[in-house]
């Protein structure tokens, strides 16, 4: 077969081929890293109308808009009411905010909303200048915010003054670092790991080679994905995907028996996963087309090591040969596939959305302004207002005045100072933040009611719902068009039972990796009351492609401890770098972890009889029986080869 001579070809020329892959390591990973400025780093969907009106408030106003604003909270001393501190709030904020800023409060509004039941407690919304949706404008906005709680605990002696909101919340649980328990925890996985691939390979050429496979492929998968950037937007998650799914799928392949039927089962697999990431990248939501992207720059470079790199590697690294593995127990079996359904009806629970407030970090700076809201009978939904273009015509007073009695909305005012030549901006302060059932519905509604208005309704509250009705509704397009395109790969190799099962169980496994972030965090301790949104697309992609791998190895005559040992490396791995307070890294290492379980589990499973045909381009009937490398040895001698 053309795999043979390929592979056949690399080994002759073992010098030739790794001088290659070394340059693709090096000046690849250079480019990589000057290329990541590439990448759309802004994290929100793009084509909705809540995109459409946050990009317009950024052209007209320069801030704000998908930049959830920092929230100042002032409490002043006991017999003092809040309504006449707060034109003097009002003055410190206009110097401590900088040129540029867009501050609101009740001095500039009268309305109520703005303060405490107790009488006492104020707060006042600040968008920095500096603030866009990018990770330099998040930046921006991190450092706008330590700087105002400076400035206003300097300017307002005797006041308790606080600075909190979405971005400083995440800073915070970001600067908190892990604790002993979680470091103790991230050694382990880090030291579980590492006895995973000696006990698998049993020499540190072994242990090396697959993650040098591991390493060649995400750089140079990541050149590729740059390079598609260049000309459409892709986002900046494939970062996170491209190197976890290289580690897991080489890790597998590298614990497979060296032999023609492994390389062939690689090349399957990874063609398999690049096919129905491909599908993906077709569709028009920028969160799809990254994954799809990204899924299938993988498999193409991934493919290519496997019939160069991966044998030229085994002819000078000469692993020990792999054990045997023993079957799993029957009971087991259905004890893994019942878990798996169970987990994957569990995903449709799922609530897409960043993590509401409370969850994102127990203690610090942001988190007392966060308890300080909270103790004055503030809501949360305050740390995610709403913004509305409202269009030269129309009346902003009355924009907000029909704003405000839509139900869930705490406030609506049109500032005086947000106005530019041809539109006025107002601000709907919800009760609910928005990935909750009520913030949703809030968010809904007010679009309804400002419908005729011509009224554009943006602000970070949005960008989520745009996440569902832009990319998750495409979903029950782009799945089954992916797992068609699977299925169509694996069926030129596999008998059609082996193929339906494969691709079926790519997609229970990825459904059972969404389903464990639904349990151990919306439904878990941690309570966060929804998923960041682009997390369980990444994850569930992940889920498939390793299943997809799994698959075709099992279906070729492959080991099921080849499985296990890339499931127990990627979870591990990404657990040992994950771990710690931060939410949404622990939120995606949580789904990466899962999906490597799920679909080395649902990989694994074979059919009752399972077959390969021999040749994509001349399908011979199928064999009986899987093949390895004795099949392969007659099958020469049957057709003098």
């Amino acid at each position: 077969m053309w795999t043979e001579r390929v592979t056949g070809a690399a080994v002759r020329h073992r010098a030739a081929v790794g001088a290659v892959w070394l340059l693709v390591l090096v000046l690849g990973g250079a480019a990589a890293l000057l290329g990541l400025g590439r990448l759309d780093q802004s994290f929100t969907a793009s084509g909705g109308p809540g995109f459409a009106a946050n990009r317009a408030v950024q052209e007209r106003y320069g801030n704000g808009a998908a930049v959830a604003p920092l929230v100042a909270v002032v409490t002043w001393p006991a017999g003092t009411d809040a309504r006449a501190g707060d034109s003097r709030l009002a003055e410190v904020l206009e110097r401590a905010a900088g040129p540029g800023a867009r501050t609101v409060s009740y001095a500039a509004t009268g309305d109520e909303g703005f303060l405490g039941a107790d009488g006492r407690t104020a707060y006042a919304l600040v968008y920095p200048a500096a603030g866009r949706p990018d990770l330099a404008g998040l930046a921006a906005v991190e450092d706008a915010a330590v700087a105002l709680r400076a400035e206003l605990r300097a300017r307002l002696p005797g006041v308790r003054a606080e600075v909190t909101g979405v971005l400083p919340l995440q800073h915070d649980s970001a600067l908190a670092g892990p604790g002993p328990v979680a470091l103790a925890a991230k050694a382990a996985c880090a030291l579980g790991l590492l006895l995973v691939l000696v006990r698998a390979f049993r020499s540190p050429s072994g242990v090396l080679a697959p993650l040098l496979l591991a390493a060649v492929t995400s750089v140079g998968a990541l050149v590729l994905v740059e390079a598609v950037a260049g000309f459409t937007e892709i986002g900046f998650v494939v970062v996170y995907l491209v190197p976890v799914l290289a580690l897991v799928v080489s890790v597998h392949r590298w614990a497979r028996p060296a032999g023609p039927a492994a390389v062939r089962s690689a090349v399957t697999g990874g063609a398999a996963g690049a096919a129905a990431c491909a599908v993906l990248a077709l569709f028009p939501a920028a969160f799809l087309r990254s994954v799809g992207v990204a899924g299938l720059a993988v498999g193409a470079v991934g493919a290519a090591a496997a019939l160069t790199l991966t044998p030229v590697l085994r002819s000078v690294a000469r692993p020990a040969p792999v054990r045997a593995a023993r079957a799993p127990h029957g009971a087991l079996s259905v004890l893994g596939v019942v878990l798996l359904v169970l987990l994957a009806g569990a995903a449709a629970q799922l609530r897409v959305g960043n993590p509401e407030a409370r969850a994102l970090v127990a203690s610090g700076p942001a988190r007392d302004g966060l308890d300080r809201l909270a103790a004055a009978g503030v809501p949360s939904g305050v740390l995610n207002p709403l913004e509305v273009l409202v269009p030269g015509g129309a009346d902003a007073a009355e924009v907000a005045a029909r704003a405000a009695r839509v139900p869930g909305v705490r406030l609506a005012a049109a500032p005086p100072g947000w106005r530019r030549p041809g539109t006025a901006l107002v601000v709907v302060v919800p009760v609910e933040e928005p990935m909750t059932a009520g913030g949703a519905a809030t968010v809904t509604a007010l679009r309804s009611a400002l419908a005729d208005t011509g009224a554009l309704v943006g602000g970070s509250g949005v960008v989520d719902r745009d996440l569902v009705d832009g990319v998750y509704g495409l979903l029950p397009y782009a799945v089954p068009g992916a797992a068609l395109a699977a299925f169509a790969v694996l069926a030129r190799r596999l008998r059609r039972g082996p193929a339906a099962r494969a691709v079926l169980g790519g997609l229970l496994a990825a459904a059972a990796s969404v389903g464990s972030l639904v349990v151990v965090w919306q439904w878990g301790p941690a309570g966060t009351g929804a998923v960041t949104g682009w997390v369980p697309l990444v994850v569930g992609a992940f889920a498939f492609c390793v299943a997809l791998e799994g698959s075709a190895a099992s279906a070729s005559g492959g080991p099921g401890r080849a499985s296990r040992v890339a499931a127990g490396a990627g979870a591990l791995a990404v657990l040992a770098v994950g771990i710690g307070p931060q939410v949404e890294l622990a939120l995606l290492v949580t789904g990466f972890a899962a999906g490597a379980v799920a679909g080395a589990a649902a990989g694994a499973w074979r059919g009752a009889h399972p077959g390969v045909r021999h040749n994509w381009s001349r399908p011979r009937p199928p064999l009986p029986s899987s093949i390895d490398d004795r099949d392969h040895e007659s099958d020469r001698s049957r057709h003098g080869r």
